[in-house]
């Protein structure tokens, strides 16, 4: 028998999509990724990027204090290390994922820990593969898949990430190992500016790296920079190692030039990439319609619906703008009541 909803995808958005639908009666079925060496390299684990964060200050309801309590009393027995492990600021990425699960489950939606490889949206009900063979029928679906930061695919960098690399100057440019100190940004698009400037609140100098000699972000968002007395733009320079240790994290950035190959170091406690996202939508490729930088489209926002009638899109994979949890939880509950809506609408 088909499924009345099928969310793919277990970030905020995915998790908020599941509460509001299982609350409604419509027992949905969340495919949250596979737990494998592909999706971590790739940064696809099951619960999403905010799992892969520290501190997480800025999600309404978890002020700093201690919730280790909280956290044992919520979560099943075998998640209780995560309260072993909290420190005591407040909620954490994987602790707030790993919450936000426990609360869809807890009305009802089921799991399965696999990913969706290949969707047919134009058979009614909708036809879905996923990696381990499972197929499934939906009458409705919410892809709630998220998208990725990009990287430069270095080795430092991997082993920083979390520790002063961090690609989300808004999720994590206000913790206190970057108060105060020199940080550095690199890219030269609006993003980039706009995550320099967001950073000057808070280090004392930020350094924005730039491989050519010239920005590419609009002419308003460069004078912003420029006027910026807090950021310095090193221009025509790429960065070519994260520098730090175990206990301090990041120390400080190699970068290279890319006129003479020389190298310079530069003292900095965050490294910050501003270098775009990837929206995780591979297994969608030519089912739906995406804009222009590959995100799904919705066909009459500020609904959540997609090109294709009863599959609706929430989050990060439909977001190229705020890529904040807040924000794709809410679209999470937006894509669940449009599901329920068109599903009434349907008599299902």
């Amino acid at each position: 028998m088909p499924e009345k909803v099928v969310i793919i995808g277990s970030g905020p958005a995915g998790w908020t999509a599941a509460i509001y639908a299982a609350r409604a009666n419509l027992e949905p079925l969340v495919f949250e990724g596979a737990a494998i060496e592909e999706n971590r390299l790739a940064g696809t684990l099951p619960l999403g990027q905010l799992a892969l964060t520290t501190e997480v200050e800025n999600y309404p309801g978890f002020p700093a204090g201690d919730l280790s309590g909280f956290l044992t009393s919520s979560l099943e027995e075998e998640h209780h290390y995560l309260a072993d492990m909290h420190e005591k600021k407040g909620v954490s990425g994987p602790e707030l994922m790993h919450l936000m699960r426990k609360q869809a489950t807890n009305f009802g939606a089921r799991v399965i820990t696999d990913d969706i490889v290949e969707v047919d949206f134009e058979a009614e009900p909708f036809q879905l593969k996923a990696l381990g063979g499972q197929e499934t029928e939906a009458h409705t679906v919410i892809i709630a898949t998220g998208a990725s930061a990009n990287y430069l695919g270095m080795e430092s960098e991997e082993r920083f990430k979390n520790n002063g690399v961090s690609a989300c100057a808004v999720c994590d440019g206000a913790l206190p190992r970057f108060r105060n100190q020199p940080l550095i940004v690199v890219g030269g698009g609006d993003s980039a500016v706009e995550e320099a400037d967001y950073l000057s609140k808070f280090g004392s100098t930020v350094h924005l790296v730039h491989r050519r000699d010239e920005l590419r972000a609009s002419k308003i968002m460069q004078q912003r920079a420029f006027d910026n007395p807090k950021i310095d733009i090193v221009w025509s320079h790429v960065p070519d190692e994260v520098l730090g240790n175990d206990a301090d994290g990041v120390t400080g950035v190699r970068l290279r030039s890319t006129k003479d190959d020389s190298t310079r170091e530069i003292d900095a406690t965050g490294f910050f990439l501003a270098i775009g996202h990837t929206p995780n939508t591979k297994f969608l490729a030519g089912k739906l319609d995406i804009n222009e930088k590959g995100y799904l489209c919705w066909t009459n926002p500020p609904r959540t619906n997609t090109s294709a009638l009863g599959v609706f899109a929430a989050g990060d994979v439909s977001d190229d703008y705020y890529r904040q949890a807040v924000t794709a939880a809410g679209t999470g509950c937006a894509a669940a009541l449009d599901a329920e809506r068109y599903l009434a609408a349907k008599g299902l």
